[in-house]
């Protein structure tokens, strides 16, 4: 599983009681879960006050810090598109996955120094966030104009010969090219009149080269034959071509035009693959944020973070119900939808111990 439970409880006569209690219960004859250790440091706590006016404040953003991550998450989906499966391994922070992040989580002390206010951290945090928010936002919409001219691009080289740019199905070699009297042009031939276009060509108008049509390119439908005339004769024959049901394609030769074509088609797909590599450290402002959520009175507490064993998830919460009810006998009867001030419970059940659910598994893949 990819889904955590950050749990917090007051220390026994030590932390480490703490520890070995929780790893007893959950770990040791029943393997109801993988424990980890969860290093917070020693933040400023000011008074409870001040705690629970933080924590209306935070609650208010909370679900906007965790959109914006999964956001995140969405746009490297996209970017990543026939290969949406492997973007789960490709979410990164701090260069591991989120799993090995999580489980290995260290506080970040140049990033958010801990001599600072627990007010003036979280609106650390809450500007790195909307300014990550707001970056999304315009890589989005680099990205999806560089989709698009993508698509456009390709569309131009797809499809039917009546329509689809040519330059990647001719060759230099296909035209008479710096003539002031010859042209070769490009018509369109259904496979069904072949035959037609063999015996006629010639007599469309005058001044037809004779036996000087050539097969270049089939589809499905049709076929892509040249034909070289003298230039006085092209409206004439594209008149005649027309009425016998064949399409001559407006098409000149230009080396330069088609290079540059090429060239933007290969920039756009390097530029597109570029967008892969991007937004690898959003995780750890969601983490921090997530702890000092979750941080308060007392000090003395032991964090701990639980890998839930799926098949036991229920017992798991019996077990810890069991280990923490002394803490508080109103847990069991507490509405989650009832409004309790300086209580943020809504969308959560409530328990006698600080909890708080980390799902490494940002999108779900059908």
């Amino acid at each position: 599983m990819t889904e955590f439970w950050l749990i917090s409880a007051p220390g026994e006569k030590t932390c480490q009681q703490t520890w070995d209690k929780m790893m007893v219960a959950t770990t040791h004859s029943n393997n109801l879960s993988t424990n980890h250790k969860f290093n917070i440091p020693d933040l400023k706590v000011g008074t409870l006050d001040v705690l629970v006016g933080l924590s209306d404040e935070m609650a208010k953003l909370d679900s906007f810090v965790e959109g914006v991550v999964k956001k995140v998450a969405q746009y490297m989906a996209d970017v990543l598109e026939d290969s949406r499966d492997k973007v789960q391994e490709n979410l990164l922070a701090n260069g591991v996955d989120l799993v090995t992040y999580v489980t290995r989580f260290q506080w970040d002390m140049a990033k958010y120094p801990i001599k600072q206010s627990l007010k003036n951290i979280s609106e650390i945090i809450s500007k790195q966030v909307a300014q990550i928010d707001n970056d999304l936002k315009a890589r989005a919409s680099a990205y999806n104009n560089l989709k698009g001219n993508l698509q456009n691009l390709e569309r131009k080289n797809a499809g039917s010969l009546l329509t689809r740019s040519l330059a990647d199905i001719v060759k230099k070699e296909d035209f008479v090219l710096d003539s002031e009297y010859l042209i070769t042009m490009l018509v369109v031939v259904p496979k069904t009149g072949y035959a037609d276009w063999q015996k006629c060509y010639e007599t469309l108008s005058e001044m037809v080269v004779p036996r000087s049509t050539n097969l270049l390119f089939e589809d499905h439908d049709s076929g892509l034959f040249s034909v070289t005339l003298f230039r006085k004769a092209i409206d004439d024959f594209r008149h005649k071509a027309r009425e016998n049901k064949f399409t001559v394609r407006d098409f000149q030769y230009n080396e330069q035009e088609m290079n540059a074509d090429k060239e933007e088609m290969t920039r756009l797909s390097t530029d597109k693959k570029k967008q892969f590599v991007l937004w690898v450290l959003f995780g750890t402002d969601w983490l921090h944020w997530s702890v000092l959520h979750r941080y308060g009175l007392p000090v003395n507490f032991q964090a701990m973070l639980l890998q839930p064993n799926k098949k036991n998830i229920k017992k798991l919460r019996e077990v810890l119900s069991e280990l923490y009810k002394h803490l508080d006998s109103s847990a069991s009867i507490i509405d989650a939808t009832m409004d309790i001030p300086g209580l943020n419970l809504s969308q959560q059940e409530y328990y006698p111990y600080v909890y708080y659910k980390i799902d490494c598994n940002l999108l779900d893949f059908k």
